[in-house]
């Protein structure tokens, strides 16, 4: 392509095919893997193999064109007449390839054309079919967030797929297990496939570090504790002048509630989240936490708001979980530093839930 060859090849057609359908579409920008990374490059490539997935994902689009699907077929007449392109769909080799799984999972919208350039579907409207064709279940094709899987589920979606570098198969995980591995090429399957898990189960072990109980099990433990949460000890609240300033005014960011211990400011706190849980208009992201001292677990309230603070970040986002643990490990008993760290960790998992909000909308 940079010396005016390769024209004739048949992925020069998928070039001309996306920069088309990118510009009818309206979009300003398009990105093809197969000719947007010099491979000659060991950072580019390593970057890009780990960015992937995330770059599939914030995509306002991703188009799959299928050179070996086509919408028509030759009569004995030499007319032409529509075909039936489902058993050809069925076995094309997109479906075969490792790289292409993350082009499936990752974009919020995928869209199948076949080699004549008509549009099959997309994802949501094939998603019965291309469930039959890899063994993906539905949710996941959905969008549910990867992380609600097993990783054996998630190794069995990679298992009868190919690549030509025998790593890459491993590689072409790390947007799935959402890891960062540098790629050693040579260093053979197992190896790689170990290097993976091995960052995965760290991440995980970050996730219960940081999460050291779950506040919505703290809720519940503390309502039955108490004797069951009525609507007579919180609904009157919501009427409330202060309280409506807060929930509706964005300017208002503290609602202090103060009382004498067992005047029921747990419960109607409790009641309060409850509330605010419920569905609304626009999506809003809430999280809480309890601090109880007869708890070890809870009984430090920058610890236990640290932790329910990154309830509301996805599993998925280790990058954000790794800082939190960083932020977290470097908490003191000086306060101060203590909030600090929350705050820039807050500042951090904001943007990120918000990316990804963006995203998937």
């Amino acid at each position: 392509m940079i010396n005016g060859m390769g024209k004739d090849k048949p992925g020069y057609e998928k070039i001309r095919f996306c920069g088309e359908q990118a510009r009818q579409d309206g979009l300003l920008y398009f990105w093809i893997d197969t000719c947007c990374i010099n491979k000659r490059n060991d950072a580019e490539l390593s970057r890009s193999i780990n960015s992937m997935f995330r770059w599939y994902h914030n995509a306002a689009k991703c188009y799959v064109y299928l050179s070996d699907v086509s919408t028509t077929k030759r009569k004995a007449s030499n007319q032409f007449s529509e075909l039936i392109w489902e058993p050809a769909f069925r076995v094309s080799k997109w479906f075969t390839r490792g790289w292409t799984l993350q082009e499936l999972l990752a974009p919020a919208s995928v869209e199948f054309f076949s080699q004549e350039r008509k549009q099959l579907g997309n994802k949501s409207r094939l998603r019965q079919l291309m469930c039959e064709i890899t063994n993906i279940p539905h949710s996941a094709l959905q969008g549910e967030p990867l992380s609600q899987f097993s990783v054996d589920e998630r190794l069995r979606w990679i298992e009868h797929r190919r690549t030509k570098l025998e790593e890459d198969k491993v590689y072409s995980l790390l947007g799935i297990f959402d890891v960062y591995i540098i790629h050693i090429y040579g260093e053979g399957t197992a190896s790689a496939l170990a290097r993976l898990l091995d960052e995965f189960h760290k991440i995980q072990k970050c996730i219960q570090d940081i999460r050291l109980t779950d506040p919505r099990d703290d809720k519940k433990r503390i309502e039955d504790t108490k004797g069951g949460l009525l609507d007579g000890s919180y609904r009157w609240i919501l009427e409330n002048s202060d309280f409506q300033q807060w929930r509706n005014n964005q300017q208002t960011h503290l609602l202090w509630i103060k009382g004498d211990p067992g005047k029921g400011k747990t419960m109607l706190l409790c009641g309060i989240t409850n509330e605010l849980k419920r569905p609304m208009a626009k999506p809003v992201l809430l999280s809480y936490f309890f601090c109880q001292a007869t708890d070890s677990r809870i009984n430090n309230a920058i610890v236990s708001g640290f932790g329910g603070a990154t309830r509301e970040v996805p599993s998925e986002s280790s990058v954000v979980l790794t800082d939190a643990l960083r932020l977290r490990n470097r908490m003191s008993r000086n306060c101060c530093s203590s909030i600090a760290c929350c705050l820039r960790f807050l500042s951090l998992s904001r943007v990120d839930c918000s990316r990804r909000r963006r995203s998937s909308a």
